[in-house]
């Protein structure tokens, strides 16, 4: 019989034998030093807050799928305006909850010089001139089936809508926004809206593309927000992206950015951190994220159940945009980070 024989004990190593002395740890035992060292850093400047409109004065309406965050009145977005210059938000997106008697089939009321949005962006530019106001051409807040385009024989007709859209644009425009940020992922938009823009007068009136808008489970409290989550037809699947491509994506903002787009999004934005880092990379243009509402809403919701630290999970989240590389956010928590990074 073979007599057992145990292995022969390695000599053990010391750390800095194993590691060559590099102690990666060094830099990271201290508050100061890794402060100092710091990649990425978040700050208000980053900071888009988007706003949910309604008719009326003086009225605010929480959105029960989005804690903390309330429909208002033109008057009261006004105010708001006002908050977001004191805490230093460079900018503020707008969208309405528009009654359904004003919607219909294509989405006709968006071509009111006076209805919400645009008498919204007066009363902001009117309080606050120096926050940015960017407002959102698509047709789904003004339209009786929900989508983002005029809907006929069950197919969302694109260069039709996409004339409508343009000439909304130039309202928005002379009400006083400036940036348009069509969503609605028809082709050519983006083209039309710049040489509409153009024609009109309004070549300083900047073009933020939602470049790669996917189809998404994570609009579901924005809809109930805009009052058109009972209402939608179908799916937008034949506008929107597939979730499940990338190169598409970079095709769009390069599509996009060739007909005149000024900066890219991303929608939604902490699944499409890899898009994200894609179209900075590729394009080296501005490039920002809409922190939507389903992410907004499973951060706020935990925090009020107590099953994470709101506010960690909140910066947490944001400071990952920025290390994929965006120059700025469209988030729900701006007001709060921003109260925040003022100390």
């Amino acid at each position: 019989m073979n007599k057992f024989t145990p292995p022969r004990q390695a000599t053990a190593r010391t750390v800095d034998e194993i590691t060559g002395s590099r102690r990666l740890r060094r830099m990271r035992k201290a508050d100061w030093s890794r402060r100092l060292v710091q990649e990425n850093r978040l700050t208000v400047d980053d900071l888009i807050w988007p706003i949910f409109v309604m008719e009326g004065e003086n009225r605010r309406e929480e959105i029960a799928a989005m804690p903390g965050v309330f429909r208002i009145t033109a008057d009261l977005a006004a105010i708001e305006a006002e908050r977001a210059a004191r805490l230093g938000i460079p900018a503020i997106a707008t969208f309405p909850n528009v009654d359904i008697q004003r919607r219909d089939e294509t989405g006709s009321h968006i071509l009111d010089a006076d209805n919400l949005i645009n008498r919204t962006t007066r009363a902001i530019k009117a309080a606050a001139p120096e926050v940015g106001v960017i407002t959102d051409v698509a047709l789904d807040p003004f339209t009786s089936h929900g989508h983002d385009g005029i809907l006929r024989d069950g197919i969302i007709v694109n260069d039709e809508t996409v004339a409508q859209v343009a000439a909304a644009a130039v309202l928005q425009a002379q009400a006083g926004a400036d940036i348009i940020a069509p969503s609605d992922m028809m082709d050519g938009r983006i083209g039309a809206i710049r040489d509409q823009l153009d024609a009109a007068g309004y070549q300083d009136v900047a073009i933020m593309s939602y470049a790669t808008k996917f189809a998404s489970a994570f609009y579901g409290p924005y809809r109930e927000a805009i009052g058109t989550q009972g209402l939608l037809k179908g799916d937008k699947k034949t506008y929107y992206l597939d979730h499940a491509n990338s190169d598409e994506a970079v095709r769009e903002a390069e599509q996009d950015l060739a007909e005149g787009a000024d900066m890219l999004m991303v929608k939604p934005g902490l699944p499409y951190l890899d898009i994200i880092c894609r179209l900075k990379d590729e394009f080296r243009m501005p490039t920002f994220a809409y922190q939507v509402s389903g992410e907004y809403a499973m951060i706020a919701a935990a925090a009020r159940n107590g099953w994470i630290d709101g506010d960690k999970a909140m910066l947490e989240s944001l400071l990952a945009f920025k290390r994929a590389g965006c120059d700025g956010i469209l988030t729900y928590f701006a007001p709060k980070v921003a109260e925040m990074l003022k100390g």
